[in-house]
This record gives structure tokens, sequence and C-alpha cells, in this order.
């Protein structure tokens, strides 16, 4: 072989090399840069806090609501979208999670903190199954059917995904369902607002799956103005029903996040705008 074929083939390797290298990967839908939800197993989940209230990361805009998209078995899943498109949004954006990566969306309940955001999202990525309490009103099915969505109407307990399950439509005023994930290390119980009762929420998850130790329960917990006194009761109904962390947000109110805090220790999570937990 001369010197001159080595040469010319040293340079197609190399030039090959430099055309590959400067294609982007596509097989991840989150970002590479220094995300703790990429550096998973195939067992573990992330969740990403994309809209609340309280800040975590200071570059991503607070409102009040909730969103949160969880990535599991190998799906992507937006649980409540926050109140407003734009800043839903923005804040995926910053987090460098592409609204065309979600598979699944699960709005909790109607108020507008937590469907309000939906249309917008839709918008940008139409190709979802939309999961909805059977009680929504029909505009919200006209809005997504609207956008080239589809949706279910979620009244029953139901799988949405692999080791992903509603609660079903709970309470009776406000109706609400809250998401199950079954993960290696016990139940993880993600509530948008808990309007039905945190405690009644967790008893109701632990009935679906009742052979399954509970891990993590975070979310909104409804208890913003609740007395002190009310709000050990509901500590203590946490430990009895074996809760090992916990991580409230959105409508749960300081004074809770304080003693929740007091209880669990390290095992209080802090939860906002831009947190990602990994499982």
């Amino acid at each position: 072989m001369n010197k001159e074929f080595i040469f010319f083939l040293l340079s197609v390797g190399l030039l090959s090399y430099g055309i590959f290298a400067a294609i982007p990967y596509k097989g991840e839908n989150f970002p590479k840069k220094d995300n703790p939800a990429l550096k998973l197993s195939e067992k573990e989940v992330s969740i990403t806090i994309v809209y609340n209230n309280y800040p975590f990361k200071s570059d991503l805009t607070t409102d009040w609501g909730f969103g949160s998209v969880i990535k599991i078995c190998g799906k992507n899943i937006l649980f409540d979208t926050g109140g407003n498109a734009s800043i839903l949004l923005s804040n995926m954006e910053k987090m460098e999670i592409k609204p065309q990566s979600i598979d699944i969306v699960v709005i909790s309940h109607v108020h507008g903190d937590h469907v309000g955001g939906l249309d917008g999202f839709l918008k940008k990525n139409s190709k979802v199954k939309v999961y909805i309490p059977v009680s929504f009103p029909d505009s919200i099915r006209k809005m997504i059917r609207s956008n080239g969505s589809e949706y279910e109407d979620v009244k029953k307990s139901v799988e949405i995904s692999e080791n992903v399950y509603s609660t079903g439509q709970l309470g009776t005023w406000i109706k609400e369902q809250s998401l199950i994930l079954d993960t290696e290390k016990g139940l993880v119980i993600i509530t948008g607002c808990a309007h039905p009762g945190i405690v009644k929420i967790i008893k109701e998850a632990r009935a679906i799956l009742p052979d399954k130790k509970i891990y993590l329960v975070m979310g909104g917990f409804h208890l913003s103005g609740t007395s002190d006194s009310k709000l050990k009761s509901i500590i203590k109904d946490f430990r009895e029903l074996g809760v090992q962390k916990v991580a409230p947000s959105h409508c749960s109110g300081d004074r809770c996040r304080e003693l929740f805090e007091q209880e669990y220790k390290d095992d209080y999570i802090e939860s906002g705008a831009g947190k990602i937990i990994v499982e």
C-alpha cells in the first residue's frame, strides 16, 4: 500500500469524524449539560419541576401553579401545565426540555393554574395523549381536539404508562387525579393541589398498589393557612403511612414546608421551579 493511498485513507477518516462529531446526538430527550436527569439507569426516574410559585433555579420564572416533567421507562410525561403557556414553554426551554419530547400529558384538575398552559403547549406538540378527569367541561375536550390531540377521560384508577398510574378522579366538590409512579425505591405520589386531601390521596395510592411502600410524596398539598395543630396531625399521618420523603410546593404553604422540614430533616426535599429529583 503506497504512502499516497494511506494518506488518502487517513484524510477521509478524519473528515468523516469531523462531520459526524458535528451532528448533535438526538437519542436523548433531555439536554446533555450537567443535567442529572440524563444520568439514569433504565430503572431510575427523574422528575423536573418546570412550573411553580416557589423558586429553585434563579433563571426560571416563578408563577402560581404547578407543572412537572417525569421521565420513566422511556416515556416523558408532562403532569400539569401551570397557568401560562409562555412561562411553561420558557422554563422548559431553559431546562432544555423540548415540547416535542413529551409523549403524554396528564392534568390533575380543572383550575387554571394547572390547565391554563395546555392550549399553548399543544400548539407546540399535538402528538400527545391528554389524560383529564371525566368531570372536565366539554370546552376543554374541544380545545384538545382542535389542536389535533387525543384525550382520555379518567374516572377510576388507570395505568397511564408502564409503572405510571392515575389515582382516578377523587373528591366531591373539586375533583382531581394524582399520579403514582411505581419505582424500585417505592411509590412516588405527585399531586397537583391535593384538593381531595393529601392523606386521602396517599391512602388511595396504597389501596391501588397495596404491596408497595411509599417512598416520596411531592407537589401541592393544599395546606396554606392550615393551623399548626392540623399540620402536625397530617405529618403524623404521613409517618404512620410510612412516607419516607416529602417535597411539598405550590399551594402547600410556607408553614407547612417549615414543619415538614423540621420533622423529615434530611428526607425533606426543597422543591420549586427548576428542581430535578432523580430516584
